[in-house]
């Protein structure tokens, strides 16, 4: 019994010394991955498929509007038939639009999924890469804890911001406006 509770002591002494000199990490993945120079490149292809998008949309949106308008001053003076075949010219229209914009949605998301990917992979790299020459066996994503401990995790982010290529002074605050501004741009 004596060997049990000394083999027992043994064990318990064992695993409290490793998880003693055991390493954690934490990074903030989200804030490498939006702000990584390869996301402002996605970023960009993105926008000019979207505005494409955007532009095909209005010119259909923009030629429904003439032919509804000119329904609607001339209606009066077709007969059912002429009448039933510009409502059904006009429905159809609609629904192109509608199957447009659905198709547009689904191609843009894609293309920002195939562009993106990479990005998210490249990140990934680089926490391992740090994770690995740094020793540590976990390594959390910072903005999913309710808790951490400076003292006892390290904040491998400056240093996988660094590797990245991500520019010390930009912070997810100066994409946001820089984002804006962008978007008001667009809209004038």
């Amino acid at each position: 019994m004596k060997k049990v509770i000394l083999f027992a002591a043994a064990i318990l002494f064992g695993v409290a010394a490793s998880a003693q000199s055991a390493k954690f990490a934490h990074v903030n993945y989200e804030e490498l991955v939006t702000l990584s120079p390869a996301a402002d490149s996605a970023r960009a292809v993105l926008q000019k498929a979207q505005k494409e998008y955007i532009d095909e949309i209005n010119v259909m949106q923009e030629e429904f509007k003439n032919k509804y308008q000119q329904y609607q001053q001339k209606a009066s003076t077709w007969t059912a038939s002429v009448r039933e075949t510009k409502e059904k010219e006009l429905a159809d229209m609609n629904t192109r639009i509608q199957e447009f914009q659905q198709t547009a949605q689904s191609e843009l998301q894609q293309l920002q999924n195939n562009k993106m990917a990479p990005v998210y992979q490249k990140a990934r790299e680089v926490v391992t890469s740090l994770a690995k020459k740094g020793g540590y066996i976990y390594v959390f994503e910072s903005t999913s804890l309710l808790y951490v401990d400076d003292t006892q995790s390290t904040d491998l982010t400056p240093s996988a911001r660094k590797a990245l290529g991500i520019p010390a002074d930009r912070t997810l605050e100066s994409l946001q406006a820089e984002l804006q501004a962008q978007a008001q741009k667009m809209q004038q």
